[in-house]
């Protein structure tokens, strides 16, 4: 790469990474944990290795320094840190060593103490070096590869680099994780770590050459940072990929969940909502895990509170009205999945019940001395999914907010009211009809309208 574009890329990368940096900080100060902390350490660490790499940033760095090299050595040593870092990320991941603490210990000990005394060497080496003359951020290694000190610098950073890098592809072709996101972590990391080898691959030949004198392959050394760059990028990927999708799957599920949250909590008591900004304001704020929880959890407090408005013919229609279209068309009507079929009829049972609470709000006013509505007498009926457990109830309530608007939904909401009006057409008493005029008979006769004067009394009596 030429230096300009270098500068762009670079610059580029500093930018990903410090925004990764802040972001797993953040995470961090939420869950501190020894995973959480390195990954954090490592976007700091890349983003000031990149800072430095770029050919404007490694010339301020030598100005500053009266040494136009030495933004090498803090470079170099920054690229052994990051990959350090994602090496000891994987073996902490590793459920065999994990299941032995002291085993574990001892192996990122060990290898903690390899990268610490490669990173003694690298300094040791490159302040015995001859760093004199211009400075090519793009080609030290085979501008200075002659001078013996530099030579024993290169050849520790890229053994040590080698090492580290060929092991954690190993380790992470070996490991089998039962996260399924880890797992797929491990996968990036493992194509990061060829991608960082292929620096080894490019720069070793060049710096060999150029230490004979030979400066034909200077270019391939240099092709070198273009695979630092990729396997860089990959393995920020593997470090935030999943994190990045199941955020954007929780704002998704976030939105998903509106219009269910309106059902049941906008609909049936403000005061189960977390806050009068939350039940005004729908727009996603900034820490959407903690927002999506609490809406999960406001929801199933408002299913809660419509419980006793629970009618159970309306989940009896829509198990009725889905065989029934089964049988009359096999091939036009595709079987819904048990789940689904489940969330429709509690869709279903929620707008009745919510329904039903607003004409009962209509037509018995505000509720009690307290401000609190008397249910109705009677055991409420069963709503279907009540009994799922908690780690599934997300999934549960997205697949109910989505049956919402399903048309099987409004059409057994349509079956059930029409049922019920024509029940209670039938069951209603007949008219009343005008009184008979006719003669009372004679036993009546002592029935007289109490306001009748005493003799007269006396007289019907005789």
């Amino acid at each position: 790469m030429s230096e300009q574009l270098s500068n762009v890329v670079y610059l580029l990368i500093v930018a990903v990474t410090l925004t990764m940096a802040c972001w797993k900080a953040l995470a961090l100060r939420r869950d501190p944990t020894p995973t959480l902390a390195l990954t954090t350490s490592m976007f700091l660490c890349a983003s000031m290795v990149y800072a430095m790499a770029a050919p404007a940033g490694y010339r301020i760095v030598g100005e500053v320094t009266g040494q136009p090299s030495f933004a090498t050595l803090p470079v170099y040593l920054g690229i052994l840190i990051c990959f350090s870092l994602v090496h000891i990320i994987t073996l902490l991941w590793d459920p065999r060593l994990r299941q032995k603490a002291s085993s574990l210990r001892r192996t990122v000990t060990a290898w903690s103490a390899a990268y610490i005394t490669a990173a003694a060497l690298m300094v040791l080496f490159f302040t015995l070096a001859d760093l004199s003359g211009p400075a090519d951020p793009l080609r030290f290694n085979t501008a200075f590869s002659q001078d013996p000190m530099v030579l024993l610098f290169l050849t520790v950073f890229l053994a040590t680099l080698s090492s580290g890098t060929l092991n954690t592809f190993r380790q992470c072709r070996q490991l089998r994780l039962d996260d399924h996101k880890l797992q797929h972590s491990l996968r990036a990391f493992g194509l990061a770590m060829l991608g960082v080898f292929g620096y080894v691959v490019c720069g070793a030949p060049a710096i060999a050459f150029s230490a004979l004198g030979d400066h034909t392959l200077d270019t391939v050394g240099v092709f070198g940072s273009t695979c630092g760059v990729v396997g860089t990028i990959i393995m920020c990927y593997g470090l935030s990929g999943g994190a990045i999708a199941a955020w954007l799957r929780e704002r998704r599920d976030f939105k998903a969940l509106q219009p269910l949250w309106e059902l049941v909590v906008a609909g049936v008591d403000q005061d189960l909502a977390f806050s009068v900004e939350s039940s005004r304001n729908h727009h996603l704020p900034a820490n959407v895990t903690f927002n999506l929880h609490r809406k999960v959890i406001e929801i199933l407090d408002g299913i809660r509170a419509l419980r006793p408005w629970v009618s159970p013919g309306p989940a009896e229609a829509v198990y009725r009205l889905h065989q029934e279209r089964l049988v009359a068309q096999p091939d036009a009507t595709a079987p819904m999945s048990e789940q689904e079929l489940q969330a429709a009829a509690t869709a279903a049972a929620l707008r009745h019940a919510a329904n039903r609470l607003q004409r009962f709000k209509r037509e018995r006013g505000p509720g009690d001395h307290q401000g609190r509505l008397q249910p109705p007498a009677g055991r409420p009926a069963p709503l279907p999914g009540e009994n799922t457990p908690a780690a599934d109830e997300r999934d549960r309530l997205l697949l109910v907010a989505k049956a919402l608007a399903q048309p099987l939904v409004a059409a057994a909401l349509r079956e059930f009211e029409e049922d019920r009006r024509d029940n209670e057409l039938t069951s209603a008493p007949p008219p009343q009809t005008s009184p008979s005029i006719a003669p009372q008979p004679a036993a009546d006769a002592t029935v007289v309208r109490q306001d009748s004067a005493p003799d007269q009394l006396t007289h019907r009596a005789g």
